[in-house]
C-alpha cells in the first residue's frame, strides 16, 4: 500500500544520507564557527552555488531537499533538521559537510569543503541563520498559465465580421485569420437540430420536432430551440450524467466488498435538479461541499453532499479493522484522498494527490498543502443521512426540534410554562388525553440476581443497573412487591445510562440487546410458591426487523425482541396478563428476563411497572409523578407543579407532532455524527492529521491545519477557523475558498468542462490537469473571456453559457473534411470546422428506448435495477443482467436513473464504452 512502502532505493537513500545521526559522531572534530558577522549572500550563498546547488537546487532535489530556497532548506525533504537556527552542533547540514558521519559525506563527489568554510557555515547557523527572502532562486520556467491573474482580455477584431455571430466567434476567428484559415460553412438545419438535440437534452429530436423546426423560417427559429431545449427537464438529466461522471458517482462501494448504496439517488435527483433550477455555480460548489454547514435552513444541503461519498469507499477496511490502528488509520487516510481527489480535481482541475508522498514534481503544489486538505475532512466519514426532501416538512421539522431541544434542556422559562397558553393546553390535555392514558406504577425491586455474575444494582428510581462482567448469556431474576390490589398490565423499560456502548439500552458493543423469554411469576405469601401468570399481546415502542417483542413470548431459545439499530435510545415493551391479578393484600412479583441468544446482548439497564388499567396498551402511559400531580385537583396546585405538567404536556404534544410528519429520507453522503456499526465509529472531533514523510503513516511529522492550495495567489491557504473542532466550519472554508472570485483555476476549469462537452474537447484537452503534464489552452484568451464572463456577467448560469455557445457561429458550423484547412490543422484544434463527437453510451440507449415508442419519461426516485439481482457469497450481490426481462418497466426508464454498479457494469454499457466508475 502506498502509504507503507518504502522500497530498497529510498531505504538505501536514507541511511547513505544520515536521516538519523549516528551515536558514533564526534563533535568536537568540528571546525569552530566564525565570531564575525555572517552576510548569507556575500558568505554562505557563494558556497552553496559552489558545492550544494548542483545537487540540492531547481533542476535536481536528491532526498525532495533544495539549498536554493528558504522554506526547503530549513524544512524540506528527507533531511529534517538539516539546519537548526541558532545551533549548529546539531545541524546535520554540518555533520555531512565536516563528514563527521562516516556513512555521509557531502559534497559526495568533487571538492570538500574547508575548515574555513565549514566555520562560514556554523557562524551563520549560530547567529540564527538569517536568509534574505531575496536570496531565494527565481525559477528558470515560466509560472504556470492556469494560475495567472485571471482578466478579462477584449474581444479581438476581426475581418469577417458578419460571421462573428457572438464575441466566442470573434475569438475563434482571430485564431484562425491568424493561421489563414477561414471557418466552413454553416450546417443544415436538420444537421443542427439532431446535434444541439442530443447535446442539450441526450435525446434526438421526434419527427414533429424536426418538420417544426424545417418549416420555422424566422431568423429566431434557432434561438427558440435553443430555449426550449433548455428549459425541457431532460436538460438537467444530460448534463447531471456530465456531473456525476465527474464526481465519479456510482450506487455500490466498490473494491472487494461491492456492497449496494440503496441510498445514493437523492444526490443524482439533486444535480438534476440544480441544473434544471439553473442553481448559480458558485452555489452548486458550497452545497456539495459544505451544503448542511452553510444553508442549514435549505433540506437539498444535506443532499447535496452526497458528492463528497460519491466515490469508492473501502468497507472491508472501515468496517472489518479495529479503530486506533494503523491499518484503520492508512484506511481513512486514503479515504479522505479520495476525497480531496475529487474535490479539488473537479473544482479546480488539479492533480492535488500527486503531493501525498512528497512535493508535486511538476506543479507547484506542497505535501503541506496535500495534508491542509486531508485536516479539512479530517470528522467526516462516508454514511447514510436523514433529510426532508420537501422544504415545509423541513422547515417544520426544524421548529420542532429546536422546540424539543428547548424543552429538554430545562431552560424554557417558567412565565411560559405557567402561561395563559400552557395552562389551556395542559386543561384540555387533562380533559381528553390524561383519562385514556394508562397509569403505570414503578415497581421498586427488593432483589435483582445475575445467574453468571454480572453485578446489578438497584437505582433509586427503580431501574435495575448491570455492570461488571459481561456474560455472554445470562439470567436476570427481580423480585419486587407490588402496591396495587389488581394487575392486568406489565411495562418492560430498557434505559439508557451512561456507563454503556452508546449509553445502551444494550450491553452489547453496538447498544444492542437481545431479550429471548420475559416470565412473571406470582407470589400471594410469604410461604406460597411463585406461580407464573400467562401474558399475552406483546407491544414495543421499536422492533429491530426479524426481532420482535412477540419473540419474548415464544419459548424460543433462539429467537428474541432487539432493537439496533435504534441504539441510544430508551425503549418499552408492554404485556397484557391473560387474567389479572388480583389481591387484597398485594402480591410479591418475580420477573425473569432470559437472555439466552448469546453474544453478550444483555439488557444494560430495567425498569419494572404495573398497571390495572383495563386496556394497558393504550397511550401515552403516564410516569407515576405526573400521575401524582394529576391527584392533586387543578385549582390545589402549586406554581412548581402547575409549570411540572405544562412541561410534560408540551413535551407530548412536541413529540406527536414530530412522530405526525412523513418520515425523513435517506441519502449516501458524509456526517461527522452517526451510529457506529462494529469497528465503524464516528470522531466526535477531527481526527489528528500529520504531514507524512514519503507518506508513510508511521513517518509522521507536525500537524496539519486545515487548508487548501498555497499556489493560487491572493487567498489565504490556511483556514482561519474560530471552532478549530468544527468539522463543518472546515469544509464550509474550503467552499468558500474554492467559489472565492480570485480563485483563478475555479472558473476556468468550469467553463473547460462546459465547452469540453458542447465539442468533445476542452479548449484545455486535459480537463482533470491544468499543471505542466496536462495540454495548455489552444485559445486562452478565450478561455479568460468566459471564466470572467461566467463568473461576473452571468452569474454563473450555466443555461446562460450554453446559450452563448450553441448559438455560436463556431458550433453551427458544418463538420465536413476540408483537406486544405486539415493540412494546416489536422487535427481541428482551431475549430475551422465542427467536431463529430460519437454519442456516448447512454445517448445510444436512450434513443433506441426512445424510438420503441416506450421511453419512460418519469423524473427522480430509486434507481432502477435493470438486472437480477440474487444473494452473493459476500457482501457483492450476484448481479444477471442477460437474463432480466427486456420487457420489464425498469427497462425503459433514461439511462440517468439506472442503478450503476462498479465492479459489475451493464454489459451493453460498456460495449458502448459508458465511462468505468
Amino acid at each position: 500500500m502506498l502509504f507503507r512502502r518504502l522500497n530498497l532505493f529510498l531505504l538505501i537513500t536514507i541511511v547513505l544520507l544520515g536521516v538519523a545521526v549516528t551515536a558514533a559522531i564526534d563533535l568536537t572534530k568540528l571546525p569552530a564557527p566564525e565570531k564575525r558577522k555572517i552576510d548569507f549572500i556575500k558568505d554562505v550563498q557563494p558556497i552553496f552555488a559552489a558545492h550544494c546547488i548542483s545537487c540540492h537546487g531547481g533542476d535536481k532535489q536528491k532526498s525532495d531537499y533544495r539549498l536554493d530556497r528558504k522554506a526547503s532548506a530549513f524544512k524540506g525533504g528527507s533531511i529534517g533538521g538539516a539546519i537548526v537556527p541558532g545551533n549548529s552542533a546539531t545541524s546535520l547540514l554540518i555533520h555531512y559537510v565536516a563528514g563527521l558521519d562516516e556513512d555521509v559525506i557531502m559534497p559526495p563527489k568533487g571538492k570538500r569543503l574547508s575548515a574555513e568554510q565549514i566555520s562560514i557555515l556554523r557562524g551563520w547557523i549560530d547567529q540564527g541563520a538569517d536568509w534574505p527572502d531575496s536570496a531565494d532562486a527565481k525559477d528558470a520556467t515560466p509560472p504556470l498559465w492556469s494560475l495567472l491573474p485571471l482578466k478579462k482580455p477584449p474581444v479581438p477584431e476581426v475581418k469577417h465580421k458578419t460571421w462573428a455571430r457572438t464575441p466566442v466567434d470573434a475569438f475563434i476567428l482571430a485564431s484562425l485569420e491568424s493561421r489563414g484559415l477561414t471557418p466552413s460553412a454553416p450546417a443544415d438545419k436538420r444537421t443542427l437540430i439532431r446535434r444541439v438535440s442530443f447535446d442539450l437534452t441526450g435525446l434526438p429530436p421526434t419527427p414533429q420536432e424536426i418538420e417544426a423546426f424545417l418549416a420555422d423560417e424566422s431568423p429566431h427559429a434557432y434561438a427558440k430551440l435553443v430555449d426550449s431545449l433548455l428549459a425541457s427537464p431532460r436538460y438537467g438529466e444530460r448534463w447531471a450524467r456530465h456531473w456525476l461522471d465527474a464526481v465519479h458517482f456510482a450506487e455500490t462501494h466498490g473494491h472487494d466488498e461491492d456492497a449496494p448504496r440503496p441510498n445514493a439517488w437523492p444526490y443524482r435527483d439533486y444535480v438534476i435538479n440544480a441544473f434544471n433550477d439553473d442553481k448559480p455555480y458558485s452555489r452548486f460548489v458550497q452545497e456539495q461541499i459544505a451544503g448542511d454547514a452553510l444553508f442549514p435552513d435549505d433540506p437539498q444541503g444535506v443532499a447535496a453532499i452526497g458528492m463528497l461519498a460519491a466515490g469508492p469507499w473501502d468497507q472491508s477496511s472501515q468496517m472489518g479493522i479495529q479503530d486506533g490502528t494503523t491499518d484503520k488509520k492508512i484506511a481513512q487516510y486514503l479515504d479522505r484522498d479520495d476525497m480531496i481527489a475529487t474535490t479539488i480535481g473537479t473544482f479546480s482541475s488539479v492533480t492535488i494527490h500527486c503531493a501525498r508522498c512528497h512535493y508535486h514534481k511538476f506543479d507547484p503544489i506542497s505535501q503541506e498543502d496535500y495534508y491542509a486538505l486531508q485536516a479539512v475532512f479530517a470528522g467526516v466519514d462516508r454514511v447514510e443521512r436523514s433529510f426532508d426532501a420537501d422544504p415545509a416538512v423541513y422547515v417544520k421539522r426544524q421548529a420542532l426540534l429546536r422546540e424539543k431541544a428547548k424543552l429538554s434542556e430545562g431552560g424554557t422559562a417558567r412565565e411560559l410554562l405557567l402561561s395563559e397558553q400552557s395552562q389551556r393546553a395542559v386543561a384540555e390535555w387533562e380533559q381528553t388525553t390524561a383519562q385514556k392514558a394508562v397509569r403505570w406504577t414503578v415497581l421498586e425491586p427488593v432483589a435483582a440476581v445475575s445467574a453468571q455474575g454480572a453485578k446489578l444494582d438497584i437505582q433509586k428510581d427503580g431501574s435495575v443497573l448491570s455492570t461488571g462482567t459481561r456474560p455472554e448469556k445470562d439470567t436476570v431474576t427481580i423480585t419486587a412487591p407490588a402496591s396495587i390490589k389488581r394487575i392486568t398490565g406489565v411495562r418492560l423499560e430498557v434505559m439508557l445510562d451512561d456507563s454503556l456502548p452508546h449509553k445502551g439500552p444494550g450491553r452489547q458493543d453496538n447498544g444492542n440487546l437481545h431479550l429471548s423469554e420475559f416470565k412473571v411469576l406470582v407470589r400471594r405469601a410469604a410461604n406460597d410458591e411463585a406461580k407464573p401468570v400467562a401474558l399475552r399481546n406483546p407491544v414495543a415502542d421499536f422492533d429491530q426487523q426479524g426481532w420482535t417483542i412477540a419473540h419474548a413470548l415464544d419459548g424460543k431459545v433462539e429467537t428474541a425482541w432487539g432493537i439496533f439499530p435504534q441504539v441510544g435510545k430508551a425503549h418499552e415493551a408492554v404485556f397484557e396478563l391473560t387474567e389479572p391479578v388480583v389481591s387484597e393484600i398485594g402480591v410479591t412479583l418475580t420477573f425473569v428476563l432470559e437472555q439466552l441468544h448469546g453474544g453478550g446482548h444483555l439488557i444494560g439497564r430495567a425498569r419494572l411497572s404495573i398497571t390495572d388499567s383495563p386496556s394497558p396498551h393504550n397511550r401515552p402511559p403516564l410516569p407515576a409523578e405526573i400521575a401524582d400531580l394529576l391527584s392533586t385537583p387543578a385549582i390545589q396546585r402549586s406554581e412548581d407543579q402547575r409549570a411540572a405538567l405544562a412541561l410534560y404536556v408540551l413535551k407530548q404534544q412536541n413529540e406527536k407532532a414530530l412522530a405526525a410528519l412523513p418520515a425523513p429520507r435517506k441519502v449516501y453522503a458524509v456526517a461527522s455524527d452517526f451510529a457506529a456499526s462494529g469497528n465503524f465509529k464516528p470522531s466526535k472531533s477531527p481526527r489528528a492529521v500529520h504531514l507524512l514523510r514519503r507518506g508513510d503513516i508511521l513517518q509522521p511529522i507536525e500537524a496539519a491545519a486545515p487548508g487548501a492550495l498555497s499556489c493560487v495567489k491572493g487567498l489565504e491557504s490556511r483556514f482561519k477557523l474560530e471552532e478549530a473542532d468544527g468539522e463543518g466550519a472546515r469544509r464550509a472554508a474550503l467552499a468558500r475558498w474554492i467559489t472565492d472570485k480570485q480563485n483563478v483555476l475555479t472558473w476556468r476549469s468550469i467553463v473547460n468542462r462546459i465547452w469540453q462537452h458542447h465539442f468533445d474537447r476542452g479548449l484545455v484537452n486535459t480537463p482533470n490537469d491544468f499543471g505542466r503534464m496536462g495540454d495548455k489552452p489552444t485559445h486562452p484568451q478565450l478561455l479568460d473571456w468566459l471564466a470572467v464572463t461566467f463568473r461576473d456577467d452571468m452569474h454563473g448560469s450555466f443555461k446562460k453559457l450554453h446559450k452563448l455557445i450553441v448559438t455560436s457561429s463556431v458550433y453551427m458550423q458544418a463538420s465536413q473534411h476540408h483537406e486544405p484547412r486539415a493540412a494546416l490543422d489536422g487535427d481541428n484544434h482551431l475549430l475551422w470546422r465542427m467536431n463529430r463527437p460519437r454519442l456516448d453510451a447512454e445517448q445510444v440507449r436512450d434513443a433506441i428506448v426512445m424510438l420503441t415508442g416506450k421511453l419512460d419519461l418519469t423524473m427522480g426516485g430509486p434507481s432502477v435495477k435493470q438486472f437480477i439481482e440474487t444473494k452473493g457469497v459476500h457482501v457483492t450481490p450476484n448481479v444477471d443482467y442477460t437474463g432480466f426481462d427486456p420487457d420489464h418497466a425498469n427497462q425503459y426508464r433514461r439511462s440517468i436513473y439506472r442503478f450503476v454498479f462498479r465492479t459489475v457494469p451493464d454489459p451493453l454499457m460498456d460495449a458502448l464504452d459508458c465511462p468505468d466508475l
